[in-house]
């Protein structure tokens, strides 16, 4: 049999039920060239930003060191069809879905899984945000079916994406459980996937999705932060493992090799920082968990399109081989479409590393947006606009996110007196701690679009700055058991912080903390009402689901016990601010700190 029976043969038995999806797109056949084009145009960190965001999110340095306005699904369609050619294949890096405006939330994203299908996207690899509302629902969105509470949207039964999800380090905990992103790898010649995929561990998501361009097949590899059970719910991954990224790009790797696949592509959920103020086009990253697995996947891999740290980037580094590899991010929010365009090389079928060249577009508003997707943004935002333009209570300023030296800020303080009264009752709560990143934008006093007036809040507004619809819980923790989630707000200690994350305390709640103390005895003077906090005294600790199974790696959450479930963080929220009206920013003086 000759391998290109044996290729045909084997990817027929994986398409069959969807472990290794193939979109044909068809060669000319009256020319033999030795090589032949291709061109990636990819997006990552899109969180649903149908319209064009606003503030510093909906601002991007160019090129030539300008900023300028850039994002919004209309102005993407049309950057997207001025760069897209008969040689295109568009990809994703995760995150597409998820903490998302109020137009695409209600509707648990299909608005915006429904404008990437119409972009022309064909492969994207899942991020930690295509988790937030669990597997199950993760599951609903890739094949279809309504809501299970929420039933259909105005647009009738969802179809499902029409664009390959992947993930080769997502896995089954149970080793017994099984999906069609198995079930394939049984079947035809694809025994020795099986087995490569068995010894590893039981793929929960397809691994690799396979597209064809003028005749020569590419291989795309998917992966997630292993972090992401310590920045999703718990509960809606229970059953599932995250796996090294650059182990399981390996083994997924070697599948692409069984298949004959040589030309490799990584789509990955994980990136680095860089430095402020840099063109996208430049490298200035800051070496970290990107990188890492940038330089030390298989050689046999090309390519590094990355996403997570909302950044953008253009960077060669080497593979283990010492070949260069390009290694690159698209910023966030829709407001960058990286283009890569290579050449394959026709009897090897792999990529000329050397042809590789890339450029990071930035999607700006001065072109005409589409139409079509002009429409469908308009017909999901009709449809909201009833719930995003209620009014909800007013405020007499701004009161944003940005923190204080401390690490508060105004409006993190404000959402955590919001959770201690909702929590009071029925949970007996006496305290409230938030987390910082799950304050996604500031409150600003000067009124929108939608005529709502200066100083008044809408729901649309609201459910920007809290778009997860967590569920607020209290536990009991005792005095050290407190402390020791304080102590988890940085890093050096053992719960893996990656980065300090402040917490935002409610104001009945003070501290003071010395960051150059040892890990363990940074935190000092704690008092609830201006009385001092003893290690063993039992404290009702209220904070959203997420926080609560040790979400952000605040472990000794975890250690609570007599847990009591109230109401959405959404809606304690929306309910503050309608009982307190106005609200006068909050002073960030919760916190004292010594060091």
């Amino acid at each position: 049999m000759t391998s290109r029976s044996f290729l045909r043969l084997a990817l027929a038995g994986a398409v069959a039920s969807g472990a290794v999806m193939l979109t044909v797109i068809p060669a000319d056949a009256s020319k033999k060239p030795s090589t032949v084009p291709v061109r990636l145009l990819a997006l990552n960190d899109f969180h649903g930003n149908l319209e064009p965001p606003t503030g510093s999110s909906g601002r991007m340095v160019d090129e030539n060191g300008n900023t300028v306005d850039a994002g919004g699904a209309a102005y993407i369609a049309t950057h997207m069809k001025a760069l897209t050619d008969r040689n295109t294949i568009a990809v994703a890096q995760g995150d597409l879905i998820g903490a998302s405006p109020l137009i695409s939330a209600a509707y648990h994203d299909e608005p915006s899984i429904e404008f990437l299908g119409k972009l022309g996207l064909k492969v994207a690899s899942v991020g930690n945000h295509e988790f937030d509302e669990g597997y199950a629902e993760l599951r609903r969105m890739m094949k279809g079916g309504c809501h299970p509470v929420d039933g259909c949207s105005p647009a009738g039964k969802w179809k499902g994406a029409p664009f390959d999800y992947v993930a080769a380090n997502v896995l089954f905990k149970n080793p017994k459980t099984r999906t069609d992103a198995l079930d394939a790898l049984g079947k035809g010649h694809n025994g020795q996937i099986k087995k490569l995929i068995g010894s590893f561990g039981v793929p929960a998501l397809p691994p690799v999705s396979v597209k064809y361009v003028n005749g020569v097949p590419i291989g795309f590899i998917g992966l997630v932060t292993q972090t992401t059970p310590n920045i999703v719910t718990s509960e809606g991954i229970k059953d599932l493992q995250f796996a090294d990224e650059v182990k399981s790009a390996n083994v997924a790797s070697k599948l692409l090799s069984i298949l004959g696949v040589k030309a490799q592509v990584v789509l990955m959920h994980e990136g680095d920082q860089v430095n402020a103020g840099q063109s996208p086009d430049a490298c200035s990253t800051v070496a970290g968990a990107g990188s890492r697995i940038a330089t030390q996947v298989d050689p046999q891999v090309d390519l590094i399109l990355s996403g997570h740290s909302h950044q953008a980037y253009l960077c060669t580094v080497k593979d283990p081989a010492g070949h260069d590899r390009l290694y690159s991010q698209g910023g966030s929010f829709g407001r960058v479409i990286t283009q890569v365009d290579l050449k394959v090389d026709v009897k090897k079928r792999d990529i000329v590393r050397s042809s590789v060249v890339a450029d990071n577009h930035v999607v700006t508003r001065t072109v005409e947006p589409d139409a079509e997707i002009s429409a469908l943004v308009q017909t999901w935002k009709d449809r909201v606009a009833p719930v995003a333009n209620r009014a909800v209570g007013t405020i007499t300023g701004d009161i944003t996110n940005s923190p204080a030296p401390s690490g508060e800020s105004p409006l993190g303080n404000l959402i955590a007196d919001a959770q201690l009264a909702a929590t009071r009752t029925g949970g007996d709560a006496q305290i409230a701690l938030m987390n910082p990143g799950g304050v996604r934008a500031s409150l600003s006093f000067a009124g929108s679009p939608a005529g709502e007036g200066d100083g008044t809040v809408t729901y649309g507004e609201a459910f920007t700055v809290q778009p997860f619809n967590n569920l607020m819980q209290v536990v009991t923790l005792t005095g050290a058991q407190l402390k020791t989630v304080l102590e988890q707000q940085f890093t050096g200690g053992p719960n893996n912080q990656a980065f300090e994350k402040i917490l935002q305390p409610s104001a009945n709640f003070t501290y003071t903390y010395d960051r150059s103390a040892a890990w363990g005895s940074k935190i000092s003077d704690m008092k609830i009402d201006g009385v001092p906090v003893t290690d063993g005294q039992s404290i009702r600790v209220a904070a959203n689901n997420f926080l609560v199974g040790g979400g952000d790696a605040f472990l000794a959450f975890t250690e609570g016990t007599d847990l009591w479930s109230g109401p959405l963080d959404i809606d304690a929220f929306v309910d503050y601010l309608g009982q307190n009206n106005p609200i006068t920013p909050p002073t960030t003086n919760r916190i004292t700190v010594a060091g």
